[in-house]
C-alpha cells in the first residue's frame, strides 16, 4: 500500500502546492472544492456538494456489508500574508494556508484515490472535506444541514499535522484531546468626560482594567488545581486621546478549557466576574458569545483501533499512544460531539531546522507527510471495513 501511494506522490505534491496557491477562507473554498469533487468523480465516487455551502462529501461503496465509515479532512486557509519565500507561496495577498489544510485536503485525496483503484474494503466510506474549520463553526454547519443523517458513520476519524513532531508519525490519546474554545465580547458602558475631572465620570478603562485582574482568580481559586483551564484578555479598546475618559471599552476574550464541567464553570464565573465588577464601579457590562467549540472527547475504543492500525503499517517506533492533550481547539469536536465513536489524531510535520509552528506566515505543510498520512487513511479504511 506504501508504495502504491508513493508512486503517485509527485501527483500528491502537486495537488497540495496547487492548493497552497490558491488559498480560500471558510465558506469560500469555491476552487478547492471544485478540485476535491473534480478528482472524486474522476476516481468514480458518488459526489454530495453544499452541505454547508462549500463543503464536499465524496462516497465509494465495496461489497455487501452495510458497514460504514466516515474520514473527514478541512480545506480552509487562514487571514495571513505569507511569508515563507516557497516557490509555491500562496497568490492572494493576505490569505495562506498557514495550518496544513492543503495538506489535510491532499493526504484524503491520495487516500481517495488508492481506495478507489483497489476497493479492497466492504461497506460504504464516507470522504469528508469541511468547510471552515478556522473559528467559523463549518464542522457545526455541516452536522446542522444533516451530515450524519445523509451520510450515516459508524466510526469517524480526523487528522491533522504537528509541527515539531517527526515526519510521518502517528500520535493518539484517548479521552479528551483538545479544548474547548469560546471567544467572548464584553462591552462595558461608563460615563465619559474631561480626564481632569475623573470624579464625574464612571470610567470603564478601570473598570477594564478590575476585570481583567479579577478574571485571574477564576482559574486559580475556582477550578481544580488538576484540571487545565485558561482565561486570556486579548484585547481592550477604549479611547482615543490622552484627556479624555471614554464612554465605553470593549473587552475581547479567549476562555479554553479539556473538561466540558469546567468550561461551563468558566463561562459562569466570568459572566459573575463581569457584571458585578462593573457593578462596583457604577458601570454596566454586556457579554456576547462569539465562538464556541466544544472539547474535543476520542472514544477509546476508536483511539486504540486507530493506534493499532498505524502500529501495524508503520511500527510501534511511529505510533504513540497517550500523546499529551493541547489547549488549542479545533472543530472537528462538532462532528465527535454528534457521532462520538470516533478519534482524532496527529502526523508529525517535522522537528529539524526551519520547522515552524502553524498559523506562523512562514509555515509550510511538509510534502513528505503525503505518502504517510494518505497510507494512514487507506490503511484505517481497508481495516474498518473488513
Amino acid at each position: 500500500m506504501l508504495q502504491s501511494i508513493r508512486s503517485f506522490e509527485p501527483e500528491l505534491i502537486e495537488i497540495r502546492r496547487t492548493i497552497h496557491r490558491h488559498p480560500e477562507l471558510g465558506f469560500e473554498e469555491v476552487q478547492t472544492s471544485d478540485l476535491v469533487a473534480s478528482k472524486l468523480a474522476s476516481w468514480g465516487y458518488e459526489v454530495h456538494r453544499g452541505l454547508a455551502k462549500t463543503g464536499v462529501v465524496g462516497v465509494l461503496k465495496a461489497g455487501t456489508v452495510s458497514k460504514t465509515l466516515g474520514l473527514r479532512a478541512d480545506m480552509d486557509a487562514l487571514p495571513i500574508h505569507e511569508a515563507s519565500a516557497k516557490p509555491w507561496s500562496s497568490q492572494v495577498p493576505n490569505r495562506m494556508h498557514a495550518c496544513g489544510h492543503d495538506g489535510h485536503t491532499t493526504m484524503l485525496l491520495g487516500a481517495a484515490r488508492y481506495l478507489a483503484q483497489t476497493r479492497a474494503f466492504n461497506g460504504t466510506l464516507n470522504l469528508i472535506f469541511q468547510p471552515a474549520e478556522e473559528a467559523l463553526g463549518g464542522a457545526e454547519s455541516m452536522v446542522q444541514a444533516g451530515l450524519f443523517d445523509r451520510f450515516p458513520c459508524d466510526a469517524l476519524f480526523g487528522m491533522h499535522n504537528m509541527p515539531g513532531l517527526p515526519v510521518g508519525q502517528f500520535y493518539f490519546r484517548s479521552g479528551a484531546f483538545m479544548a474547548s474554545a469560546d471567544s467572548l465580547l464584553v462591552t462595558i458602558t461608563g460615563r465619559g468626560g474631561h480626564g481632569a475631572l475623573p470624579h464625574t465620570t464612571v470610567d470603564p478603562v478601570v473598570v477594564a482594567a478590575s476585570i481583567t485582574l479579577a478574571l485571574q482568580t477564576i482559574v486559580s481559586r475556582n477550578i481544580d488545581t488538576q484540571q487545565a483551564a485558561v482565561i486570556t484578555v486579548g484585547s481592550i479598546q477604549a479611547g482615543d486621546v490622552a484627556n479624555v475618559i471614554p464612554g465605553q471599552a470593549i473587552m475581547k476574550l479567549s476562555v479554553r478549557a479539556l473538561d466540558r464541567q469546567v468550561r461551563k464553570t468558566l463561562l459562569e464565573r466570568i459572566g459573575d466576574v463581569v457584571r458585578l465588577q462593573a457593578q462596583s464601579f457604577g458601570a454596566t457590562a454586556s457579554i456576547e458569545t462569539q465562538h464556541g467549540t466544544p472539547v474535543l472527547i476520542n472514544d477509546e475504543t476508536q483511539t486504540r483501533f486507530a493506534h493499532g492500525v498505524a502500529a501495524s503499517v508503520f511500527g510501534d517506533e511511529a505510533a504513540h499512544y497517550g500523546a499529551r492533550p493541547l489547549m488549542g481547539s479545533e472543530d472537528f469536536a462538532y462532528m465527535l460531539e454528534a457521532n462520538p465513536n470516533g478519534c482524532y489524531f496527529f502526523i508529525g510535520n517535522g522537528d529539524g531546522a526551519g520547522s515552524c509552528m502553524i498559523h506562523n506566515p512562514g509555515y509550510d505543510f511538509n510534502d513528505g507527510c503525503l505518502t504517510p498520512g494518505a497510507t494512514m487513511w487507506a490503511a484505517l479504511a481497508e481495516a474498518y471495513l473488513k
